[in-house]
């Protein structure tokens, strides 16, 4: 009979939709005596977690891109707001190194920099009501380190 309800899991689908319902179907084959069906669907759920918390990592880098491309492409507009988004999205970025490991500074910059730069200059041109804005390399000083502030 477990072998059976197994046959009908579909570990990805379910670990893409949702992790509390997969974590359940895992706990229900392991009272079930299907191991390698909870293996597998522990399998998905990892993979699924892992996707999701390097979309929040690509999603802050490329919001804090994003608002450094607008202070330098339209310092009249600059606003405390951009400020603050700019400290806020350094934050959560370091919070997600300091929760998972993996996404080392190497990490950011090997796999998920160019991406997010590319996302940036679109979101960008976007919110500035422009089909584009000149593209701009920006280094990791200009992302992490520089000290965006507005004047007093």
């Amino acid at each position: 009979m477990a072998e059976q309800e197994s046959v009908g899991r579909d570990w990805e689908l379910l670990a893409l939709t949702d992790h509390y319902h997969t974590a359940v179907a895992i706990r229900e084959a392991l009272r079930e005596g299907d191991v390698a069906d909870a293996a597998q669907g522990l399998e998905e759920l990892i993979d699924a977690l892992s996707r999701s918390e390097q979309r929040a990592l690509e999603s802050y880098l490329m919001r804090l891109m994003q608002h450094i491309i607008k202070w330098h492409v339209q310092p009249e507009r600059r606003t405390p707001s951009w400020v603050a988004t700019t400290r806020n999205c350094r934050r959560q970025i370091a919070r997600l190194q300091k929760r998972y490991p993996r996404f080392t500074d190497r990490f950011i910059q090997e796999q998920a920099w160019t991406d997010c730069l590319e996302d940036a200059h679109g979101e960008a041109a976007a919110e500035m009501n422009r089909i584009e804005v000149p593209w701009m390399e920006l280094s990791w000083q200009d992302v992490f380190e520089t000290d965006y502030h507005l004047e007093s």
